[in-house]
């Protein structure tokens, strides 16, 4: 379907045609129609699929058709990365329209606070907001949301992981009750998403896209490693390849500066990210990396739903992500928009069980790639035996200790030498 198609204003196909938005996505063509009609909806659709432009299109179409006075539209997100990322997007789509936006987040810094500030005071037309943050803003009892017509709910399930469920009730308590449009995007629906739509929604309709499933333009695969095989691994993975964008996705913060610096002295260009830097360092970090002046970003889950950054070549899980769900929004920042990509994962012993479980969850079987012949033989890949095995001493190393997220230390130095 053409966004042609969907009658938009004029203004509203001129910031298309200027950021040459031509055909929409499916969950655009199925979720643009029914937000236009007026009524509550609840889209499940994974990362990547184009979502923010679905629900983004038809806010501003309605923007520009009708006479508006102070803040119609609140977003809630769960990171301030997102907000970002969507505010940009407002930007773009808006360019020829009458619409302002304001991110809201947080941070120390007074002089992005009095900023808010003045943007909630004034009304800025879109609101795109971390929970935490909005409620500060609306404690102090200078917010007037009275005129909200859209509250929308972008990546429920995570906010909801992060234990923003009471902040997001008493965020909607400041709305308006009657003639109010509510959409709900997550890219999962578990049974708390459900809780939160009955809440929240009148009578919505439901989209379904994709649930739970890699993009078809991945290439996934997989390595069988001890834990003191991994940052070597990635180094000789990455070792004469051209690839401009690769992000490394690492499960405890603690690790991300130790493979930072271990890709820096072998020459590559590696940047860390995760929630120990302030505000503005992140900010640098993303927009370097999206420049392509960093190669390669480190990264905790912090930005595993918090990033849009187009052609990104590979991404390398070092740890199996505990929950099923989060292994798709991972390797999820690659092969965007019909593009291809390459999803790695390093799977020790201890995660096995946890990575059949992604098998499950996208029913498909991920090859698992011999090790280098110069490399340490890596441990059985037999995740049914540890199963039944399971709270009797499953998953140890062969130096009868469990491995609880520290470095292996095996008996054998790795490749005959030191680690890189």
């Amino acid at each position: 379907m053409k966004f042609k198609d969907f009658g938009f204003t004029a203004d509203v196909m001129d910031g298309l045609d200027a950021m040459r938005f031509v055909t929409a996505t499916p969950v655009q063509a199925q979720t643009i129609p029914v937000i236009r009609k007026g009524v509550d909806l609840i889209a499940c659709a994974q990362t990547g699929t184009g979502k923010t432009a679905a629900y983004l299109l038809p806010v501003l179409d309605r923007l520009v058709n009708g006479d508006h006075k102070g803040t119609t539209t609140v977003i809630l997100v769960p990171t301030r990365e997102l907000a970002l990322q969507i505010d940009q997007q407002i930007e773009g789509f808006s360019y020829f329209l009458s619409v302002t936006s304001l991110a809201v987040f947080g941070g120390n810094d007074k002089d992005l606070w009095d900023q808010q500030k003045r943007a909630l005071t004034q009304g800025a037309d879109i609101i795109v907001a971390t929970p935490g943050r909005m409620i500060q803003h609306l404690n102090m009892g200078y917010v007037d949301f009275s005129a909200v017509k859209h509250f929308i709910l972008d990546e429920a399930d995570r906010m909801l992981d992060m234990g923003f469920h009471e902040d997001i009730m008493q965020i909607e308590s400041f709305l308006p009750k009657e003639s109010r449009q509510n959409l709900l995007f997550s890219a999962t629906m578990p049974p708390k998403i459900r809780e939160l739509a009955k809440a929240l929604l009148n009578n919505p309709e439901e989209i379904n896209i994709a649930i739970s499933k890699p993009a078809e333009g991945i290439l996934q695969a997989a390595y069988v490693v001890y834990d003191y095989q991994k940052v070597n691994l990635i180094v000789d993975l990455l070792k004469g390849k051209d690839l401009q964008s690769i992000i490394v996705f690492v499960s405890r913060k603690a690790m991300v500066n130790e493979i930072v610096r271990a890709l820096k002295r072998n020459e590559f260009n590696a940047a860390a990210i995760h929630s120990d830097l302030d505000q503005n360092e992140r900010i640098e970090v993303l927009r370097e990396f999206k420049n392509r002046n960093v190669q390669i970003l480190v990264a905790t889950d912090i930005v595993a739903r918090g990033i849009d950054i187009e052609k990104i070549d590979l991404v390398i899980n070092f740890d199996v992500p505990n929950d099923a769900e989060d292994y798709v929004h991972r390797i999820g920042r690659t092969a965007r928009a019909k593009t291809k990509g390459v999803g790695i994962t390093f799977i020790n012993e201890d995660d096995q069980v946890d990575f059949y479980k992604i098998e499950q969850l996208i029913e498909s079987t991920i090859y698992k790639i011999p090790l280098p012949p110069e490399y340490d033989e890596g441990p059985e890949y037999n995740p049914e035996s540890k199963m039944k095995k399971k709270g009797k001493g499953w998953g140890r190393k062969p130096n009868g200790k469990k491995n609880n997220g520290k470095k292996y230390k095996g008996k054998k130095p790795f490749k005959k030498g030191n680690v890189k």
